[in-house]
């Protein structure tokens, strides 16, 4: 069994540190190991499917449980920014989402189980001259038309993984804070600064509840135009 101290763990995962020495550790995957939060973690200390370790191993082994769509029944997958987990037995449905203590699963109706928008961190030319795009989960996806750009969005179909909209980082979109003392909140872009030098980080000047706030670039993700392509708020 993959093990981490419970001392080490994020406070997001809601794991009592003196109960015991080790929890479980996300397996490397898609996403980075204290950026997401094992299934099992998901199963039994989040959502309260079980009590124990056993029991919340067994659903995650027998399918139950499904992340962007695919049943996932490794207790350890690491499920990070904006994955979706379905829970076939009480069919609800939930979406990982940035907050000021890290992460948190919001529950999310069922049409939009199917729908997962992914940052675009960087793009490169493969063979044949194809596009392909990097996205901040993983996923490689190619593309015909060079139309798209790094911090960009692209709304998914799960688990097809078709593009259903192509949603740009530009003056006027709506973005989502993934990190810092602004986690979760949407912002309206105002101006995208790219940097003078290669040791500073691109910007993004938004607008929070009616101020102007400096955001790195890759710690903000693109969610819309008008408004969020899917549920990001209660």
């Amino acid at each position: 069994m993959s093990k981490l101290k419970r001392l080490l763990a994020p406070k997001f995962w809601g794991v009592p540190k003196k109960v015991a020495k080790w929890t479980v550790s996300p397996r490397p995957g898609p996403h980075k190991k204290f950026e997401s939060i094992p299934l099992l973690i998901i199963a039994r200390n989040i959502l309260n499917l079980a009590e124990t370790w056993k029991e919340a191993k067994s659903i995650i082994k027998k399918g139950e449980i499904l992340v962007d769509n695919k049943a996932r029944k490794d207790h350890a997958f690491p499920v990070g920014l904006m994955d979706v987990v379905s829970v076939l037995r009480i069919k609800k449905h939930y979406r990982v989402l940035p907050s000021k203590k890290g992460l948190e699963m919001k529950e999310i109706p069922e049409d939009e189980a199917n729908k997962k928008i992914c940052r675009i961190n960087n793009k490169i030319l493969v063979k044949k001259g194809r596009l392909q795009l990097n996205l901040h989960d993983g996923r490689n996806l190619l593309v015909e038309k060079d139309v798209y750009k790094t911090g960009d969005s692209v709304l998914l179909e799960l688990p097809s993984q078709k593009i259903l909209e192509h949603i740009k980082l530009e003056k006027g979109s709506l973005g989502l804070i993934t990190k810092g003392k602004n986690s979760g909140k949407t912002a309206r872009i105002k101006e995208v600064v790219t940097a003078k030098s290669m040791r500073e980080p691109n910007k993004v000047i938004c607008e929070i509840e009616n101020r102007d706030v400096e955001v790195r670039k890759d710690h903000i993700i693109v969610v819309g135009r008008e408004e969020p392509a899917i549920k990001i708020s209660e």
